[in-house]
């Protein structure tokens, strides 16, 4: 990574425009609108490897506030690096897409997003034949195991970093708030109410990467929405129910001192799913954002457990 300054920089390696960047880092990249069946304009990107046919199709969300074109990339960048095609979508809301800042209404809807532009790629016909795998960080990883349960067939394998598949109680409202909430989100659903600590300040270690973090641009900065907290309060509910249903061969990575997702909802998962192929990673004192906030050890430590777990596999 580029040397940090406190200056505000286009991207987050810095000054390098960004064709020439992924040719330094030997892959090729773009990016598109698509547009969703609900009529959604949504931001799409794409890393691939350069002069090699990939491996397999890696499905990639985001998290809750993030996007997919600030530090997200690293490692998108990595894996096409590494042989795998992957693709992202900035999901409503979110990014360069359509939508309010940071109002996810419905997530139900949000899956079927990701749904359809993934299913866009799988019938590319360069592309038949792959195996497909999904990745979600934070709340992309509870997209992801919705989306697993609502087409259980439809992919080959899942890569889950700290999953928000409960929010964590160093978070999550204290009673009687989440009962307030959702009385005050049937009326004011758009307005960011939410009192919640600084998400990004609890999830990344290094602070030169939290100064980098805090330039993204595109990162929504308020304060969550009420309707959003209730969605995201009522999915996470929902996905603790069906732990036992998940069934897909994955890897549940997790550090120990995550204050925004829990780890232990993590053990749990592992410990329930019905999936023959499963593996779990606690890292012990790692934060919340594993793969860009940790020191550079850390996210390399975290990157080659993924690696390994697709190589022996796809």
């Amino acid at each position: 990574m580029e040397e940090t300054d406190h200056q505000n920089r286009p991207f987050f390696w810095g000054n390098t425009p960004e064709e020439e960047y992924y040719n330094l880092q030997g892959i090729k990249s773009s990016k598109s609108l698509f547009t969703s069946p609900r009529g959604l304009s949504l931001f799409t990107r794409s890393w691939q490897p350069l002069s090699t046919p990939p491996r397999a199709l890696i499905c990639m969300v985001h998290g809750y506030g993030n996007d997919i074109s600030w530090t997200f990339q690293a490692t998108p960048i990595f894996l096409a690096q590494m042989g795998f095609a992957c693709f992202a979508l900035d999901l409503q809301g979110h990014g360069q897409s359509e939508g309010l800042k940071a109002y996810v209404p419905n997530v139900d809807l949000v899956v079927e997003d990701c749904v359809s532009f993934f299913n866009s790629i799988k019938q590319d016909v360069s592309f038949h034949g792959l195996p497909s795998i999904l990745y979600g960080e934070s709340m992309g990883g509870a997209i992801c195991l919705l989306i697993h349960l609502s087409n259980p067939n439809s992919f080959q394998g899942a890569i889950l970093v700290a999953p928000m598949c409960k929010i964590s109680d160093n978070v999550r409202p204290r009673w009687p708030i989440p009962q307030i909430l959702t009385f005050l989100a049937r009326f004011f659903p758009t307005l960011p109410i939410v009192p919640t600590p600084d998400i990004l300040d609890k999830s990344v270690k290094v602070p030169e990467k939290k100064i980098i973090a805090a330039m993204n641009p595109l990162r929504y900065k308020g304060k969550p929405r009420l309707g959003t907290v209730v969605e995201l309060l009522r999915i996470t509910d929902y996905l603790s129910q069906k732990l036992g249903e998940v069934k897909l061969p994955f890897i549940v990575l997790h550090g120990s001192a995550d204050a925004v997702t829990d780890p232990d909802v993590s053990r749990a998962l592992y410990e329930e799913a019905k999936s023959e192929d499963k593996t779990i990673k606690i890292y012990y004192g790692m934060m919340h954002s594993l793969l860009f906030g940790e020191t550079d050890e850390n996210v390399d430590i975290v990157r080659r457990e993924i690696l390994s777990w697709l190589n022996d596999r796809f």
